[in-house]
């Protein structure tokens, strides 16, 4: 399976923060931010802003001189012992984190042996979840989070996946033509949130948007109830501007 890969600006933010990561643990006493923007070639602007989010997140803390150093979460990401259980608990703080500030669930998805899986999620009494109704594995056409993971993927990836998934209808909204769907995927620019308007399950409305870490296809998303659909826009663009520091995680 081939990727279409079009870098994102959360894939652009992630990889700044690898290379300020990199630079601040080849210096175990500490660096400053005006050496670090010297070695990283980042503006001080951008820089400010990298290390404010990395601080945030614990993968970097600041000394009392002022000057920079790992911090225990990229050290526990880092570890290989207990790796998988230190990146699904900082997942899901992360996830929290945003389910909390857009008032809605949020979810991570991946694309893994031609299979769509919604890997974790956040939700709550005031951010119900999407009542999974129909598999996800077998819906990637009608909702948001199948859709994304398929816009990443070359045209022979959509069609192998469609060509093993029949497109039922799930609701009056549904595609149900490949020709239809895979037109739409084709057109679909990479930074613009894939929606589901009620076209997985009639009232709730959907967004995701990419975050594809090396070979490994993945999205963000949020379901809202259809009489919050106003909202919908602007939760995704909070994912979109949160994404980073899932993508980080899942790079390291």
């Amino acid at each position: 399976m081939a990727l279409k890969h079009e870098p994102t600006a959360p894939y652009h933010s992630a990889q700044d923060a690898l290379r300020v990561l990199e630079t601040v643990a080849r210096h175990s006493a500490g660096i400053t931010d005006s050496d670090l923007a010297r070695d990283t070639g980042l503006d001080r602007g951008r820089l400010t802003t990298l290390l404010r989010m990395l601080r945030r997140e614990g993968y970097v803390e600041q000394i009392a001189d002022g000057a920079y150093v790992t911090g225990d979460t990229l050290r526990r990401l880092t570890s290989a012992h207990d790796r998988e259980r230190a990146l699904r608990e900082k997942l899901q703080h992360t996830l929290d984190r945003l389910r909390d500030s857009v008032g809605a669930a949020v979810y991570i998805s991946r694309y893994v042996d031609g299979e769509v899986h919604v890997t974790q999620y956040a939700a709550g009494p005031g951010a119900p979840a999407v009542n999974e109704w129909v598999d996800f594995r077998y819906s990637a056409h009608a909702t948001a989070v199948g859709k994304s993971l398929l816009t990443q993927l070359d045209h022979n990836g959509r069609r192998d996946h469609l060509s093993r998934h029949k497109m039922a209808r799930l609701t009056s909204r549904t595609i149900t033509s490949d020709k239809l769907l895979l037109s739409r995927l084709e057109s679909q620019p990479p930074t613009v949130p894939v929606l589901d308007l009620q076209e997985y399950a009639i009232g709730t409305v959907c967004a995701a948007v990419p975050i594809t870490a090396g070979s490994a296809v993945g999205c963000l998303a949020v379901s809202l109830p259809v009489e919050h659909a106003h909202r919908l826009k602007r939760a995704a663009d909070t994912l979109n501007r949160n994404a980073a520091p899932v993508l980080l995680s899942l790079t390291l």
